[in-house]
């Protein structure tokens, strides 16, 4: 059935007889009836009064925060519809209506509404009532007799299509509101698909809490948005769990997150903690350095935890003297065999260093207590504590167990050869362990240059002292591009809970990332995790994406091309110019000048080192231009963004200068062609490549 669109933009009375003739104008009339409930919502939430409620200033200081969160979530968006669609069951929900009797309507929108009485003005999307609008269909119509979509211009509600899933005269269509909606034009940061999730989008977002998902992607699937849309949800089905237990996003760089930053607050969720994985781990050493592409993979192998390991462990030694704790008149003695046996009890329960290190002098205080015992004394615990706080013991113990610094430890490791080949021996080549050792060692902690990789084997180094924190779900995008020990350090932040996993391993840009999902979800710790595909793409044009894909032989052998449902005839140019550098610079400012007469983004896109000089390109033309992270405005459309910094954005038209450069741009050719097939996937509406040099000969030969 086609769109209905509204003749008029004013929004009607809802005691208006129009409404009950005009199925626009009543829906109008509902939009500003929940408008008005979420008002009040907010206000009864602003009006209450905790003076009386709370015993101290802590309680009421927590209370007060919670309440100042609940007020922000009921904020009114202006410009983000309050509902996206319309269920009309054909019976009640969990129960039978009388004969004759129409079923139950359900607004589904990004959050709950519930007028004075607390009756439902809007459903959550999240609500299970309101699954059949993702899944719903005319093989399984799920009891739904209706589905009503509302288009919307701002945040005003100016059209809407309906579905009769049970209606066997209605000719099965292509929605055009959700067509449109996908396809819309973008300003600004990511926002929410919450309305147009497809099924097999939804079947991801909704997977339970208690396992972790991987999802592989490929460019315009989704799958971040899908990623972001499962937070939501398990924050909604599981709220008082995660709420003690925390939730985390990481992505590969700021820039991204920046991007993303907006999609959770929008449908409501503002307590999600966003961070990239060298925030994770730079929390004891400030990372001043860079390593050679080849030492950077050693450093991220997954046999550099094992050296670590043994390394920490290197500092347990033999204990050589008895322990004698004097207490009053008398002495008591623990033989040097005695507390070997305990230390080899405790190596073999393989337990954190830092912790064996806290319960050896228990042990000893311990046998003390025994020896007491056998004397005729009554010791209490109060006893065994204060003898294992004895100035012998603690002595016995810095001896044999001492305190271990985790990043002094990396430090020996990267300074000292002897020590590295001690650890390393069997594990790493002669090589490999030259590629680690620092050409000029440094004196100390705070004056090495430490590097990113560096700086993940202090965090493994620190977890073997310490266990690191874990939290109840983690998300983590972009994962093809991680190492073996990134892996290791995000699994650890979730080694009690859950997370979901999303990539596209033909857009791995790094010299370590990852050949299969199932060798990542090994190190992630997660390897019984389910792997889903995304193959239908909703953003990228067919003809793009058919383009970049003649990359995927090169790059990812196997991997399936994405089928994109988006038919957009020429949005694909493909252009050599003529000349040198000059030439090429002034036509990629006039295909910039061209894309910026369609509506929407626009990203120019080059290899690293040409950023300077099409920047100043741009300047002298009198074109003002952002940098990926800042936010893009209707008056400042243009984003000037280096290949390596491409991954997981987008804009509704691309301009990429000089594919050969960006394949150059890297340490070898086929991360250089796997940067390239990023470069070229981040168009939604059109993409104009430009290139003065021969292209790539797998995109000639395709």
């Amino acid at each position: 059935m086609p769109a209905h669109v509204a003749e008029s933009d004013s929004t009607p009375d809802p005691t208006s007889t129009t409404c009950t003739t005009d199925p626009l104008a009543h829906e109008r009339a509902h939009l500003a009836a929940s408008r008005a409930a979420l008002r009040g919502m907010r206000a009864d939430v602003q009006a209450l009064d905790i003076r009386d409620v709370t015993a101290n200033w802590v309680n009421a200081a927590v209370l007060q925060s919670q309440i100042d969160d609940r007020i922000k979530a009921l904020a009114d968006l202006s410009h983000t519809p309050l509902f996206f669609g319309r269920l009309d069951y054909l019976h009640a929900v969990g129960g039978e209506l009388a004969e004759g009797a129409d079923g139950e309507r359900f607004y589904i929108g990004r959050r709950h509404v519930h007028d004075a009485a607390g009756d439902p003005m809007v459903i959550d999307w999240r609500a299970p009532v309101s699954q059949p609008y993702y899944q719903a269909s005319r093989t399984d119509p799920q009891d739904v007799g209706l589905r009503r979509r509302f288009g919307y211009t701002g945040g005003e509600l100016t059209a809407y299509e309906d579905e009769h899933l049970t209606d066997p005269a209605e000719a099965e269509h292509t929605s055009r509101l959700l067509q449109a909606e996908i396809e819309r034009p973008r300003v600004g940061p990511m926002r929410d698909i919450v309305a147009t999730i497809q099924p097999e989008q939804d079947e991801i977002v909704r997977s339970g809490l208690g396992g972790t998902v991987c999802v592989q992607g490929g460019p315009g699937t989704g799958k971040t948005a899908v990623g972001l849309h499962r937070v939501a949800y398990l924050l909604y089905a599981h709220r008082e769990r995660l709420a003690r237990t925390g939730t985390l996003v990481i992505g590969p760089n700021r820039s991204f997150l920046h991007y993303i930053e907006q999609v959770l607050p929008a449908l409501g969720e503002l307590e999600v903690k966003q961070a990239t994985v060298d925030d994770l781990v730079r929390t004891g050493v400030e990372v001043r350095g860079e390593d050679e592409a080849a030492t950077a993979v050693v450093k991220g192998d997954a046999r550099m935890a094992e050296v670590l390991r043994r390394a920490i462990r290197s500092h347990v030694t033999a204990p050589v003297e008895p322990v004698v704790v004097v207490r009053g008149s008398r002495r008591w003695r623990v033989p040097a065999y005695e507390i070997q046996e305990m230390v080899d009890e405790l190596l073999a329960r393989d337990m954190r260093y830092g912790a064996a290190h806290e319960a050896l002098p228990q042990r000893i205080a311990h046998a003390v207590l025994v020896r007491m015992e056998e004397a005729g004394e009554a010791p209490d615990d109060r006893v065994q504590n204060a003898v294992a706080r004895n100035p012998a013991v603690k002595a016995a113990v810095k001896a044999v167990w001492p305190a271990v610094d985790p990043a002094k430890v990396v430090l020996r490791l990267l300074s000292d050869a002897e020590f590295l080949a001690a650890h390393a021996g069997g594990l790493l080549s002669e090589e490999e362990q030259k590629r680690l050792l620092w050409a000029k060692p440094a004196r100390s902690v705070k004056s090495a240059k430490w590097s990113a990789a560096d700086a993940v084997l202090i965090d493994e180094a620190g977890d073997l002292v310490a266990r690191t924190h874990s939290l109840g779900h983690v998300v983590l995008d972009e994962a093809q591009d991680l190492s073996p020990m990134q892996y290791r350090a995000v699994g650890r932040r979730c080694s009690t809970g859950s997370a979901t996993v999303l990539g596209d391993l033909a857009q791995g840009t790094t010299p370590w990332s990852t050949e299969s999902w199932g060798e990542a979800l090994f190190h992630l710790g997660k390897a019984d995790a389910v792997v889903e595909e995304l193959t239908a793409g909703f953003r990228v044009p067919r003809e793009v994406i058919a383009y970049a894909s003649r990359l995927l032989p090169a790059i990812s052998p196997g991997l399936a091309a994405v089928e994109s449902v988006r038919e957009s005839p020429g949005s694909l140019a493909v252009r050599e110019v003529p000349g040198g550098t000059a030439e090429l610079d002034a036509a990629v400012v006039a295909a910039c000048e061209e894309s910026l007469r369609n509506e929407g983004s626009i990203g120019l896109i080059a290899a690293d080192a040409r950023i300077p000089v099409l920047g100043a390109a741009l300047e002298a033309a009198g074109h003002a231009y952002l940098s990926p992270g800042e936010e893009t405005t209707a008056e400042s459309r243009l984003t000037l963004v280096p290949a390596s910094l491409a991954k997981g954005l987008e804009y509704d038209y691309v301009v990429l200068d000089e594919p050969g450069a960006v394949v150059d741009g890297e340490p070898d050719e086929r991360t250089g062609l796997r940067r390239l097939y990023v470069a070229l996937t981040r168009a939604v509406s059109g993409l104009t490549v430009l290139h003065a040099a021969p292209l790539p000969e797998v995109l000639v030969q395709a």
